[in-house]
């Protein structure tokens, strides 16, 4: 349903009959941490996250998942070459 809270117009999966079904009612404005984000949505209310409604959280607990300006370090093998994390999660799986 389209936001009539802090994004009016905007499609909103947490909009429902009697108004915003989220926590506080509403969108949380992002936090310092998402600067450069292209996710940020600009609007009279304030900035907002286009994909989750409270940003902050997301951050919590490390890197938000859905940010497009972070990139999660990989790990490195003791001869510095990245390590694929799926291939090293099968091998400690089959006990090598």
């Amino acid at each position: 349903m389209e936001c009539t809270t802090n994004r009016p117009g905007a499609y909103c999966k947490f909009m429902g009959k009697n108004g915003c079904t989220f926590v506080a009612g509403a969108c949380f404005e992002v936090i310092e941490k998402c600067d450069g984000c292209g996710r940020i949505v600009e609007t009279e209310a304030g900035r907002f996250c286009s994909v989750y409604p409270h940003p902050e959280m997301k951050w919590q607990r490390g890197i938000c998942n859905f940010a497009t300006h972070v990139r999660p370090e990989l790990p490195k093998d003791a001869s510095g070459k990245a390590i694929n994390p799926l291939k090293a999660a099968k091998r400690a799986s089959k006990g090598r």
